[in-house]
């Protein structure tokens, strides 16, 4: 059992790091401010190759390991979460090319994708279907060569400003989730189009939007797997994408944490620092505690991942840890700074509504102890 990275992942580890440091903190408070999406990052992750983490180099991408790209989300998300979500969104909007597409689909799609500072998105989530995948209305009916794709997906990353999409869509509805399929849309499909563009309580320098289908017409050659596969290459995106965003809950704990230290040091209360205090030092423990375990399962589950191993209980378990940890580890934070924590002047107060979106999104952690259930009691 070895705990230590490679000379590579180091290496990618220290320039997210520089890269967290230098582009993304020095704006986080603007876009979270603004509630734009952060274009200007965008291109420079573009630049340095922190964009399409999780493609193949034989297409254009970085080609990391799930282990290097988790290393790489919590570095991002430690700076902001918004702009951690970006740049997760693209990968999660390849994972189901990645997983089920054909050499053909791969070769057609994905080096245009990284030819440029391009989004991808991932479109699952309806109004009306959340958690609930089996339960979407859009469809996607056969006509000849081609499949007709109606309905709106909700509250997607990336929504609206995709260069690539990859869309779930009822096929058959009588057979219930195995009537589900999957399908690579291009972003400039005639139909496509972006509808509402959400105001959240967090992760605003990301864009999270509607996407409309009107009558969009894509090629029976875009379909992912065949016909019906579409609920198995959702579910084993979600499993491959979870310790992801389970590694963006760390790194917001983790930023939190580190703040919360500082802050202690600090700050004088009684005629020393707050630091002194038993009350406090038991917070920033439990807090050490929380972004440490969050952090070893997130890596067991991408070493897993990385190895061909079943991850679906390991992920579900990152993801729940992760997300749980952000959410103490930034409200005890905000506890640390007292009235100031409240403030937007500090950081803290953002760390906290950032937080609550990774127990929301890609599986509510409700869902994701369901997950956990199902597997043990078999």
């Amino acid at each position: 059992m070895d705990f230590g990275l490679t000379e590579e992942q180091v290496a990618v580890q220290r320039l997210a790091r520089d890269f967290t440091a230098k582009v993304i903190k020095p704006v986080a408070a603007h876009y979270d401010e603004t509630e734009e999406l952060a274009w200007p990052v965008v291109e420079e992750a573009f630049k340095v190759g922190l964009l399409h983490l999780n493609i193949p180099e034989e297409y254009g991408g970085a080609g990391l390991n799930h282990l290097t790209e988790i290393l790489v989300a919590e570095e991002i998300a430690a700076g902001c979460l918004g702009i951690a979500t970006t740049i997760i969104g693209v990968g999660l909007g390849v994972l189901p090319i990645l997983i089920a597409g054909t050499p053909e689909q791969k070769e057609s799609f994905l080096p245009p994708l990284c030819a440029q500072p391009a989004l991808a998105a991932f479109c699952l989530t309806e109004p009306g279907a959340g958690s609930d995948v089996a339960s979407m209305a859009t469809t996607a009916v056969r006509d000849g060569d081609d499949y007709v794709i109606d309905g709106t997906k909700h509250f997607i990353t990336n929504g609206g400003v995709a260069r690539l999409y990859t869309a779930f869509a009822v096929t058959d509805r009588a057979r219930g989730a195995k009537g589900l399929s999957a399908f690579i849309v291009p972003g400039d499909a005639p139909g496509l189009r972006q509808g509402k563009v959400e105001k959240k309580l967090g992760i605003r320098a990301s864009q999270t939007a509607e996407v409309v289908f009107d009558g969009v017409r894509v090629p029976a050659a875009n379909r992912l797997g065949r016909e019906g596969q579409g609920f198995s290459v959702a579910m084993k995106t979600l499993d491959s994408s979870r310790p992801v965003v389970a590694a963006g809950g760390v790194g917001v704990a983790r930023a939190a944490l580190e703040a919360a230290v500082k802050y202690a040091r600090e700050r004088v209360q009684f005629g020393r620092p707050i630091a002194e205090l038993q009350a406090i030092q038991f917070m920033l423990a439990d807090m050490a505690m929380a972004v440490e375990t969050a952090r070893l399962v997130t890596h067991k589950a991408a070493w897993q991942l990385d190895r061909g191993e079943p991850v679906s209980i390991t992920g579900a378990m990152a993801k729940c840890l992760g997300g749980d940890a952000a959410m103490k580890v930034a409200t005890d934070a905000v506890q640390v700074f007292g009235g100031y924590g409240y403030m937007r002047e500090y950081p803290v107060e953002k760390y906290l509504r950032d937080a609550k979106i990774v127990q929301i999104y890609e599986g509510t952690n409700q869902i994701q102890r369901l997950v956990i259930a199902r597997q043990l009691l078999g």
